[in-house]
């Protein structure tokens, strides 16, 4: 047996299982659809299909910011 090898089963532990893991299988096992609602609230909120024309419309109509924000005219007074 190579040092390895020996070295894997020493460590290894099959029945561990994490208080979060627990926690979240629980979870899938109460509420099934769970994963349906999560991906439905991730297509509402981030899978959108970029308009890359109307972005670089909107970059490009940006005003650039003066240094001194309080100012009108970028001079303080």
């Amino acid at each position: 047996m190579s040092f390895s090898s020996l070295m894997i089963r020493i460590f290894r532990r099959p029945d561990y299982e994490s208080d979060v893991s627990q926690f979240i299988g629980q979870l899938k096992s109460e509420q099934p659809n769970l994963e349906a609602q999560q991906r439905a609230g991730r297509a509402l909120l981030w899978d959108k299909q970029v308009n890359r024309e109307a972005q670089a419309e909107w970059r490009d109509a940006r005003v650039a910011q003066t240094p001194y924000v309080y100012g009108g005219n970028g001079t303080g007074h």
